[in-house]
């Protein structure tokens, strides 16, 4: 997990200046740049709007804290019921078997990975683009399984402080077959009540209080405190800092099994408040030696509880894009 960190250096204090004069944007004097060698924040009113960490010590790269502009953070990184949890992240779970999910006390996964940052570009209107390279294997293995080529780009706040976070996630297979697997639900050989989820994930923060979730399909009744459900996108809300706030995902119609699975936990009484773009959850997903797949995702965190409607709106405009 090496990267050059003067080209990083470079990149992140160079940026790339594109002002964009049909993007209605939050005052700009009122953000700046906050960068180390291991990660970058966007900072407003003194406190990290968004801040994204990929220092080569840690077991996956993410976003803590994920906040509004000035708010507290909406994330919460490594809970200790689940220290496995970062903030927004994404990770698989089962890779041929092996687990990629869970760590060990050590803080290891059976299943590695590992990344290179190869280009942060930051823009004077606070928008910016982040493009890693990721490798995973089983614990000391040679050859990865599997390769992926992540490109994660942010817009900058807007006026009413929301922004948005697009994920483009570009798979690629080594030289055998990869079964891509999650544990597996009730009804199913082995099946437990908290089974069905892998990828894109978000822990909200324990401070997250009148929690909901919305989506732009029916999302039925929780079982355990736990929704899965089938949505083109998910909302999931609720009040900090006394105002109320969420974190939208929108699942692209190009990804496959579209419209996505969700997995959904609401539980104030242990503060597990959970958001997973579920997409394998009712079936696993097999890919062929040197096969090719993308996921791609928007995260919009934003004022207020969206419904099913705003929802549809933001949907549509995200998969209109080319």
């Amino acid at each position: 997990m090496k990267s050059t960190l003067l080209d990083l250096a470079v990149a992140v204090l160079g940026g790339l200046f594109v002002l964009s004069p049909t993007t209605r944007v939050a005052a700009a004097a009122d953000f700046s740049w906050q960068t180390n060698t291991t990660s970058i924040a966007l900072v407003g009113d003194g406190k990290p709007v968004w801040q994204f960490n990929y220092g080569t010590n840690g077991t996956k790269p993410f976003f803590h804290p994920l906040a509004l502009p000035g708010g507290s953070p909406l994330s919460w990184q490594s809970p200790a019921d689940h220290v496995w949890h970062y903030g927004l992240w994404f990770s698989w779970k089962f890779l041929n078997g092996v687990n990629y999910w869970e760590e060990d006390k050590q803080r290891q996964s059976e299943g590695t990975t590992s990344w290179r940052v190869m280009k942060i570009a930051t823009r004077a209107d606070f928008s910016a683009q982040i493009t890693l390279e990721l490798d995973y294997r089983p614990r000391g293995a040679g050859k990865p399984l599997l390769t992926e080529q992540r490109t994660i780009t942010l817009s900058p706040p807007a006026a009413d402080s929301s922004y948005s976070m697009d994920w483009s996630l570009n798979f690629q297979s080594g030289d055998e077959k990869v079964k891509f697997d999650r544990t597996p639900l009730e009804g199913e050989p082995g099946g437990k009540t908290y089974g069905g989820y892998a990828g894109l994930s978000l822990r909200f923060a324990k401070e997250l209080a009148e929690t909901k979730v919305s989506a732009t399909s029916d999302i039925g009744e929780p079982k355990e405190n736990r929704f899965r459900f089938a949505a083109t996108a998910a909302d999931y809300s609720g009040r900090i800092d006394g105002t109320k706030t969420g974190v939208a995902f929108l699942d692209h119609p190009a990804n496959p099994r579209h419209p996505t699975r969700w997995y959904a936990i609401v539980n104030p009484a242990s503060s597990f408040n959970f958001l997973n773009s579920a997409w394998i959850q009712l079936q696993p997903f097999e890919l062929a030696a040197h096969g090719r797949f993308t996921l791609q995702y928007r995260v919009i965190v934003h004022p207020g509880r969206w419904d099913k409607a705003r929802l549809e709106m933001e949907h549509q405009k995200f998969a209109s894009q080319k």
